[in-house]
């Protein structure tokens, strides 16, 4: 950007990430730009070639945010798509806030500055107009990175008018367009990424190399709950093209020239481990579940009106149980980071959804000063909250301190599938009362998780809308580490709730959609405590998802439904299945969402369609099981995720209410587990209450 401005002037705005409303902008000189002396948050720069240029400061891992953010931009600036080029920021919590990938909340919390930022820059070209022509600004109107004096017929680009518009005072405030007038945002737009992508040029972390850097890949424990004992290094290190093998915390190093000379080394490893918690198996923790339900000791999350009393005078009672496994994050892109500890400082670059946190755990690691850390940022091959953490960034950071080296630590697939963390598995109960006239008038819910933390959203629907209720849970403290696994907790209680408010419909003898769509208007007309989701909103796509679905109209497949409020945003789904074999075979789902405005029409397509994938594919067929603390699946051969062939047709309509963008990267998800489940029992009589579906007996064999 300063060499920009030193060969021929040009526009630089800088626009604040750090509160709720963008900033007033700031116009800096040409020279004190070159001089090095302007502090900005984040940077909208137009030179006089006509180049449009922001950086886009959050981690893009597929969610499509490197593309929505420009756009949001060049909307607002009026702006030729074709000359806008959006550069990945790397960490800087000076400048930018909210440098996080996770809660599908980047949207969200850049929206209003970043169309600030173009409708500010937009003016101020159209002022520089108004002064050479000597004409009112009111007179002048902006299209396609042009200012234009319909009047007169003359028109001025963006980049002949920046040297003037640099000197021009930047304005307090700025009209933004309606949404009717949009001509960008809401289109169909390809990701920014995509030619890089098709072309194999570098974007990802597996990608990042540097001259002199070594490789290093790392045993860990082979189970949760074991230690290392002893190790011998020698033939490993007598190999081909090793430098050296070291011992850290839990952990064998093996640093070489590459990653097939180390990855030879590691299995010449000869170590030892030894016990130091519980290992725990898979049928250890069915036994826990049992004993857990029944507890006397749970965290009571939601308690309304008199529970007791609706169940003892309930004309009929419907239980169920329901219990998902664990789950690996199974990103495409195994882990990997780079790091170069120096004296004076620490370099790290690699895939993380959070890079901030990456410094800061790195900085206590090595007793420095987190301004003593930088972190750029590439391009992730897949996420899902396992790069929420930082284990792999200390590893490489760590690693580098000890050999005084440059050094990247690269995972296998088994590393990555055994190494941790998962989602974790929970069971829940339900219990539902319903009167004489078919009224549920009273519902109990328990979590029980493996270090879920709270494995129950309490105030999620049909909170509210029942006068009698209790939500709580209880946990369970294990050596297999968990974490955050995409739409975290609701991902599978989405499919519980779902699934048992089915049960219930049934049991009261009414149509499924009309039973949720009752619950929500009674929860609107007569709220019982609070109520945090949006009744509207629900019922909007509730409603959409019936129509578009011909919800109850179909012969020769069966349906199933489904509805759910995450991370701000509401998504209802129908499953169509059709039984061939006696096995149950989805055809179709479609989905309605209402995420506010949709920024990318295709990236909001794909989000949902990947959401549903993603659900389907983890609730038919995924499972992790443990044996003696280690798990029985290490690679794809073992660990099943859904085949091309096995995507079903995908129908997606978004609600248009007119609203700021919501969450997208995540709620499509939850809800197709409970849609799918739905449509079986109908299609085979058979309730679904544990995934994966695909491992029930009867299934198996068909």
């Amino acid at each position: 950007m300063k060499l920009a401005a030193t060969a021929g002037g040009g526009l630089f705005l800088g626009f604040s990430w750090t509160s709720s409303v963008a900033s007033a902008l700031e116009v800096v000189s040409d020279t004190a730009l070159a001089a090095g002396k302007i502090d900005f948050n984040s940077y909208l720069a137009l030179s006089p070639d006509g180049l449009i240029t922001i950086f886009s400061p959050n981690p893009e891992l597929g969610q499509n945010i490197k593309t929505s953010f420009p756009m949001i931009v060049a909307e607002e600036l009026d702006a030729d798509w074709t000359k806008v080029k959006v550069i990945q920021a790397p960490l800087d919590t000076n400048k930018f806030e909210r440098q996080v990938t996770g809660g599908s909340g980047a949207v969200p919390h850049s929206w209003e500055r970043l169309r600030k930022a173009g409708a500010t820059a937009r003016q101020m070209l159209i002022e520089a107009a108004a002064k050479r022509w000597k004409v009112p600004a009111s007179s002048l109107s902006t299209e396609n990175s042009m200012v234009i004096h319909k009047a007169s017929g003359r028109k001025l680009s963006y980049g002949e008018l920046v040297t003037e518009a640099a000197k021009m005072p930047v304005p307090a405030e700025v009209k933004l367009k309606e949404p009717k007038d949009f001509k960008l945002i809401g289109k169909a737009v390809r990701n920014v990424d995509n030619h890089e992508m098709v072309t194999g040029k570098p974007l990802y972390g597996i990608d990042f190399y540097r001259d002199g850097m070594l490789f290093a890949m790392i045993q860990r424990p082979t189970a949760f709950g074991m230690k290392l004992k002893s190790v011998d290094a020698a033939a490993a290190k007598a190999m081909p093209g090793i430098v050296d093998v070291v011992t850290f915390k839990n952990n064998v190093a093996v640093v070489g020239k590459s990653t097939w000379q180390v990855n030879k080394a590691r299995k010449a490893l000869k170590i030892a481990y030894e016990k130091e918690g519980a290992l725990e198996s898979s049928a250890d923790h069915d036994r826990l579940f049992k004993e857990l339900l029944d507890s006397k000791e749970a965290t009571v999350r939601r308690k309304d009106g008199d529970v007791d009393t609706a169940f003892k005078n309930a004309a009929k009672v419907v239980k169920g149980e329901y219990q998902c496994p664990f789950l690996s994050h199974a990103p495409m892109e195994p882990m990997n980071f780079f790091a170069h500890v120096r004296p004076d400082g620490v370099e790290l670059v690699g895939p993380t959804q959070t890079p901030e946190r990456a410094r800061g755990e790195v900085a206590k690691l090595l007793n420095i000063s987190p301004e003593k850390v930088t972190v750029e940022l590439t391009r992730l091959g897949g996420g899902f909250g396992r790069r929420l953490a930082a284990d792999y960034v200390l590893e490489a950071a760590e690693l580098s301190s000890i050999i005084k080296a440059p050094v990247k630590v690269i995972w296998t697939r088994e590393d990555d599938m055994t190494g941790g963390t998962y989602r974790p598995a929970v069971r829940y109960r339900f219990e539902a009362a319903l009167d004489a006239k078919g009224n549920m008038i009273g519902y109990k819910l328990r979590g029980v998780g493996i270090n879920s933390g709270n494995p129950t959203r309490e105030d999620n629907f049909p909170s509210g809308a029942v006068d009698n209720l209790l939500i709580d849970s209880v946990e369970h403290q294990s050596p297999i580490t968990t974490g955050p696994w995409r739409a975290p907790i609701t991902n599978f209680l989405a499919f519980a709730e779902q699934a048992f408010l089915d049960e219930v419909a049934e049991a009261a003898g009414k149509d499924p959609v009309q039973f949720r769509l009752a619950l929500l208007e009674k929860a609107k007309k007569a709220p019982v405590g609070e109520i945090k989701y949006d009744i509207d909103r629900m019922k909007g796509v509730i409603e959409l998802a019936a129509e578009k679905s011909g919800w109850g109209k179909k012969k020769g497949v069966a349906q199933g439904f489904s509805v759910y409020f995450s991370h701000r945003s509401y998504v209802a789904q129908v499953g169509e299945v059709e039984l061939k074999n006696g096995a149950p075979v989805v055809k179709k789902i479609y989905a309605a969402a209402d995420c506010g405005q949709v920024i990318n029409l295709s990236g909001a397509n794909q989000q949902v369609k990947g959401g549903v994938v993603d659900g389907l594919g983890h609730a038919m067929y995924s499972n992790l099981t443990f044996k003696d603390g280690a798990p029985e699946q290490n690679n794809f051969s073992t660990y099943r995720l859904i085949r091309m062939k096995e995507v079903p047709e995908i129908d997606v309509h978004f609600v248009n209410n007119g609203i700021d963008p919501t969450g997208l990267g995540e709620p499509a998800l939850p809800p197709t587990g409970g849609a799918v489940a739905n449509a079986i029992y109908k299609a085979t009589g058979k309730r679904l209450r544990n995934q994966p579906f695909m491992q029930q007996a009867e299934f198996k064999s068909a």
